[in-house]
């Protein structure tokens, strides 16, 4: 395993060199929240995508695929792909293992130093985005909403709101289907009142787009950025992303 980096205040980021930690997190909701560590940031992104790569659907935005999952969307131009193999994830402050509540792999970021501090005055600083996207395997999901309902309140939690789940506002859970005919569900959640207590700290939103593969496989996408700041993502750009979701091989199963 490559060395990790904090691309957000309780969000960890690494490459994968085998395994699947990207589907690790604990499909059943737990009660606690993300640990900050950081590492030196790594080489890749953007560069490392290129040649046979799918052709974004919106003029002048890019393509991001997982190729692991076999899922793809495109992000505005001026966002950051990471390397496909690059995982993103949050976990319990108060975990020593690091455990993950939630994550996703071959992300795109936007800003990913948008906000910068060392809150624990240990030397180390730790970096915020303004917003990041992924996709991911849903192991042991049941059906799609409750995959997506689980997705983003987990992102938000640990991502913004932790260690107070009350804090979390989840919405309305509803059918979605995406520019490419894939059917799935789409869930929303919210954090508010987090409060600043450090520099970085802000409230968060999320969506979560949960469908099956063509293997029949439950798999996601998902969206988690700042909230409530000039430089937040509007919802309309959100669902604009959302729409590109595609399969990069075969046809959705509804």
């Amino acid at each position: 395993m490559a060395t990790a980096v904090v691309i957000a205040a309780g969000v960890t980021g690494f490459l994968v060199l085998g395994g699947d930690k990207d589907d690790a997190a604990s499909p059943e909701p737990t009660a606690s929240a993300p640990t900050r560590t950081s590492g030196p940031t790594p080489t890749g992104g953007d560069d490392g995508r290129r040649g046979d790569e799918p052709k974004p659907v919106v003029p002048g935005w890019k393509v991001v695929v997982n190729p692991k999952r076999g899922i793809a969307f495109d992000v505005p131009a001026h966002w950051q792909r990471k390397d496909p193999d690059w995982a993103s994830y949050v976990s319990d402050n108060k975990d020593p293992e690091d455990t993950p509540l939630v994550g996703f792999l071959a992300p795109a970021v936007l800003e990913e130093q948008w906000c910068t501090s060392d809150e624990d005055k240990n030397g180390t600083t730790e970096n915020t985005p303004i917003a990041a996207a992924g996709s991911r395997g849903e192991n042991g999901a049941k059906n799609t909403e409750e995959a997506a309902r689980h997705n983003v309140s987990q992102w938000i939690y640990g991502g913004y709101a932790q260690p107070d789940r009350s804090k979390v506002k989840p919405g309305a859970v509803e059918s979605f289907t995406t520019a490419s005919g894939i059917t799935g569900s789409v869930a929303t959640a919210t954090s508010v009142g987090v409060g600043k207590k450090g520099k970085c700290d802000t409230d968060g939103k999320g969506t979560a787009f949960a469908f099956k593969d063509s293997k029949g496989d439950f798999v996601s996408w998902t969206f988690h950025g700042v909230k409530g700041v000039k430089e937040e993502v509007p919802d309309a750009t959100v669902r604009k992303i959302l729409s590109t979701v595609r399969l990069t091989g075969g046809s959705a199963r509804p």
